[in-house]
């Protein structure tokens, strides 16, 4: 059963994989969020709405209790309370590292992984803060209020994981359209009324 909802945003990234070390250990090595890096997440009647993550957007983001799925359901692979997920911040990123040998899950994730059923994956969290540039239809995430998952994922597209980013850019495009709808009608008003006042000024 997936647990993607509608109330979490959803991003997808790619991944890569590196060969199992001596000590028997599977990992996998990621960079789950580019940082400063804009991205179209959805677009409308033509106009492309676009995000940010600000590289500071994780610094106070709870993320002591993260795992690592697929997608996003099921027993996880890996976990950072066990230390078999761990997660690195950096200047221009976020980073995960996985140790999936720990149990069966992870071990045929990491076998998937190898044959190549998996090449993208997909995180999950809440925005505490964001702001919006309505000019270049641009939303930059400012702070992130915590990071529930990451999880390799069979189809990583918008259509099905970002359901909050497209509730988001779904209702500031209405917003936009109402607002240039208001003032279409209002430089129409007024220009009847200049014509109004010009129609009286010839009869007196």
């Amino acid at each position: 059963m997936k647990i993607i909802t509608k109330d979490r945003n959803y991003r997808s990234f790619d991944f890569e994989l590196r060969e199992k070390t001596e000590d028997g250990k599977m990992i996998v090595i990621g960079k789950p969020v580019v940082f400063n890096s804009e991205v179209v997440i959805w677009e409308y009647d033509g106009v492309q709405y676009k995000e940010i993550i600000d590289s500071r957007a994780f610094d106070n983001a709870k993320m002591d209790d993260v795992v690592l799925n697929i997608d996003h359901s099921g027993k996880p692979a890996a976990k950072t309370k066990n230390g078999t997920l761990k997660l690195f911040l950096k200047t221009d990123g976020l980073y995960m590292e996985a140790d999936l040998s720990r149990n069966a899950t992870g071990r045929e994730l990491y076998e998937d992984i190898n044959n190549n059923f998996y090449d993208k994956m997909s995180f999950a969290f809440d925005v505490e803060e964001d702001s919006y540039n309505r000019d270049t239809h641009t939303r930059t995430i400012l702070k992130i209020k915590r990071l529930y998952d990451v999880s390799a994922v069979t189809f990583p597209a918008y259509e099905e994981t970002s359901i909050s980013s497209r509730s988001w850019a779904e209702a500031q495009h209405e917003i936009e359209t109402a607002e240039a709808e208001k003032e279409a009608e209002a430089s129409r008003n007024k220009k009847i009324e200049l014509l109004r006042q010009k129609t009286l000024l010839k009869f007196k």
